[in-house]
C-alpha cells in the first residue's frame, strides 16, 4: 500500500476517497481512531492510501482536482 495523501482535514480525506471511488480505485484511511489518543482536537493526520498498482493513477487523480497527493 502507498500513502497518497496526508491531511488533518477529515473533509479534505472525503473527498479524495470519493474521487478514487469515481474512478473504481479502492482507497484506506489510517489513523481515523487517533481522536481517542489525541483528545479529539484533530492534530495527528490521517492518512489516504491505495494499493501499490493504483497509486500513480489515484496520484493524477487527486492532482487534477486540485489536492496535492503526496
Amino acid at each position: 500500500m502507498r500513502e497518497i495523501l496526508r491531511s488533518t482535514d477529515p473533509t479534505r480525506i472525503a473527498f479524495a476517497e470519493a474521487l478514487l471511488s469515481g474512478e473504481g480505485i479502492t482507497a484506506f484511511v489510517l489513523d481515523i481512531h487517533t481522536s481517542v489518543l489525541e483528545g479529539s482536537i484533530g492534530i495527528l493526520p490521517r492518512r489516504l492510501m491505495v494499493a501499490d498498482r493504483d497509486a500513480f493513477v489515484a496520484r493524477a487523480v487527486l492532482a487534477d482536482n486540485g489536492l496535492d497527493p503526496a
